[in-house]
């Protein structure tokens, strides 16, 4: 069974965590427009502010 970090469980199809050290993956780097909300939710959740959110052109 895979265990989320707090910032992954907003955005599951953008984020993953790896089960042997924790370390969040991420998985789609330019999610689709629907995801965007979930993904500046994930950003405000993440404790150590590693999330980075850009626009694309």
């Amino acid at each position: 069974m895979l265990r989320y970090g707090a910032m992954a469980l907003p955005a599951p199809d953008v984020f993953d965590q790896r089960e042997a050290d924790g370390i969040v993956i991420l998985l789609d780097a330019e999610p689709a427009e629907s995801l965007h909300g979930s993904v500046r939710e994930a950003a405000t959740m993440c404790p150590a502010a590693a999330i980075e959110l850009g626009e694309s052109s």
